[in-house]
């Protein structure tokens, strides 16, 4: 892909280096991760993805640079609403926090796989045909438009997902908890033989990877929207999700106060999918220009957010 090896393998030597501390230092015991370890791991992600982009910008250049910070910018606050879904599912099926870690530990290990997938894939795809990057930014400027009128809809709800009605009707599924096992060998109730059932904690396992997928379909585009560079697409994509699993402990208990970040996230889209539009008629916007306008956009829904939602309670 363009890149040198070199460069590839030491964004999953990096990758590898902080999963093996995580799990194998950090958490080889299941344990409930409380706030304060949420936000200091969360800030290590975050300072590890922010050096590394660092690092970009000083091997590839200030363009590829500040490609990377925007991209990692607007995959990271996308994920808030992974994050929402995340934590619905795992409300829905009981999961106890003790084992919550484990189970986003794989969520993410099997998001890594799929983006690297659709990465790929959409990366193909746009070498051949470019004019699918305004297909991307049409669909991007809709997603904006349709997320700006849904904002205060009413909220998904897990027991209507017609992906877990399918899932419950042909899998066999355990009705109990089996401690941190995602399938189980149990007495089948019609011929009492013993057969493979999901747990709780599987079919969970699977409709977060389902929720990433969905959510994927807005993200890669808006990466790609961004740079086509499918080094700098995944690396920053990556880096985002990777956080994701210790923010979500973080932000579990309080995703309430970030009511109002999906106004500037969908503007955001709107802007990214609309400069390519404006493209052949003011000229291509420069990088810092796009950087700016979705630091202070991002920045100023978190601020407004917590403004407004001072004092209330989930």
């Amino acid at each position: 892909m363009e890149k040198p090896l070199w460069m590839w393998g030491l964004f999953f030597g990096i990758v590898l280096t902080l999963w093996i501390i995580d799990q194998g230092v950090l958490h080889k015991k299941n344990r409930e991760i409380g706030f304060r370890e949420s936000i200091i791991m969360t800030l290590i992600y975050m300072a590890v993805a922010l050096g590394y982009g660092a690092w970009v910008w000083f091997e590839l250049g200030a363009i590829s640079g500040k490609q990377y910070i925007t991209g990692y910018l607007v995959e990271f606050t996308l994920a808030m609403d992974n994050i929402f879904a995340i934590s619905l599912i795992m409300a829905y099926f009981a999961i106890p926090r003790k084992y919550q870690h484990r189970l986003l530990f794989w969520g993410i290990f099997g998001a890594v796989v799929f983006r690297g997938i659709m990465i790929a894939a959409g990366s193909a795809v746009i070498e051949e045909f470019e004019w699918v990057l305004y297909f991307f930014a049409a669909f991007l400027v809709f997603t904006g438009i349709k997320m700006l009128v849904m904002v205060g809809q009413e909220e998904m709800k897990v027991e209507d997902n017609k992906f877990l009605m399918w899932l419950k009707s042909k899998l066999p599924v355990s009705d109990h908890h089996h401690g941190e096992k995602f399938i189980v060998k149990l007495p089948d109730t019609t011929t009492g033989k013993l057969k493979w059932f999901l747990t709780p904690a599987g079919i969970a396992l699977i409709l977060i990877e389902f929720a990433d997928i969905i959510f994927a379909v807005d993200s890669v585009p808006a990466i790609f929207s961004i740079t086509k560079d499918p080094f700098i697409v995944y690396t920053s994509n990556i880096f985002a999700i990777l956080g994701l699993r210790n923010l979500y402990f973080a932000l579990d208990a309080m995703i309430h106060r970030f009511k109002y970040l999906k106004y500037s996230l969908a503007i955001v889209l709107i802007f990214i999918g609309g400069k390519l539009f404006a493209a052949p008629i003011i000229g291509h916007l420069p990088e810092w220009v796009s950087l700016t306008v979705t630091v202070l956009l991002l920045g100023g829904g978190v601020l407004y957010s917590f403004i407004k939602t001072k004092g209330q309670k989930a």
